[in-house]
């Protein structure tokens, strides 16, 4: 399992921000034409047969697929980076992360402006805890603030 650091998991935000977002807009355009032809089938079964534009039903099955097939490869791009996908509809994402010697999760949600939570591999979204001073670099921690003479 491939773990980020606090840094890595930031820098890659714009990145896997973007992959989930045209998964999200791949995936609501699948459902929509799905839809239209669930709809077009009950019609012709309720009504007992009809005129169907047949070449349309098949460009709406084509882009249908496509539609799903970008969802995908948006997904697998995210799984591929090693992060983690937890719920496509609220875009909430893990990055593993190893902490004081063990893998936690840092927790990142659709619309948040940065990662500020992580939970245990157990806790999952209820046990999000704020980011705190062991996942920031050594260094960073290590340096006390100089105290004004």
């Amino acid at each position: 399992m491939k773990t980020f650091t606090l840094e890595e998991a930031q820098s890659l935000l714009p990145v896997v921000e973007s992959l989930l977002r045209r998964a999200t807009e791949s995936r609501r355009q699948a459902n929509s034409l799905e839809e239209r032809l669930q709809a077009l089938t009950r019609r012709i079964m309720f009504s007992g047969g009809m005129r169907v534009d047949v070449a349309k039903v098949g460009r709406d099955r084509a882009q249908m697929e496509t539609h799903v097939q970008q969802a995908k490869d948006a997904l697998e791009e995210i799984d591929a980076i090693g992060v983690q996908i937890k719920d496509l509809d609220t875009g909430l994402l893990d990055f593993p992360c190893e902490v004081d010697g063990e893998i936690v999760l840092l927790c990142w949600r659709m619309g948040e402006a940065r990662i500020d939570f992580w939970h245990t591999l157990d806790a999952g979204f209820r046990g999000r805890q704020p980011i705190d001073d062991r996942f920031r670099p050594k260094k960073a921690r290590d340096t006390k603030p100089e105290r004004p003479n």
